[in-house]
């Protein structure tokens, strides 16, 4: 386990994380610092209230990226919805039935000859 230092606000906070995830660690307080930065700007000077604002405006972000991600997937769900096709099957006319059960008596008559063919030959 690593331990990494990180500036937020101008403090040192030692922190630790997963080896091999010291330099996201160090993009993430970048991030907060910022976030710290600007909500310091709007004039609050306790340090404490600062990062309760942080904190809301973070998760403010947080909560605008999840809204549009679920309307993504609904609109991705419903696009997927409207393109799929129904086959239905409603039958055959009596025309082409008939000709599908004389096609399938003719394939029946040649299937019962090599039948007999090969029944033949195993018998000689």
């Amino acid at each position: 386990m690593a331990e990494v230092s990180v500036m937020i606000d101008g403090r040192s906070y030692s922190v630790a994380c997963d080896d091999g995830e010291e330099r996201r660690l160090q993009q993430l307080s970048a991030f907060v610092d910022q976030r710290m930065r600007e909500v310091g700007v709007a004039g609050t000077s306790n340090k404490a209230q600062a990062m309760v604002l942080s904190a809301l405006v973070l998760a403010d972000e947080i909560f605008d990226l999840n809204e549009k991600l679920s309307a993504e997937n609904r609109s991705s769900v419903q696009t997927q919805e409207s393109t799929v096709t129904h086959i239905e099957y409603h039958g055959l006319s009596p025309n082409d039935e008939q000709n599908v059960v004389s096609l399938i008596g003719q394939m029946a008559a040649k299937v019962e000859k090599l039948t007999s063919r090969v029944q033949k030959k195993a018998a000689g």
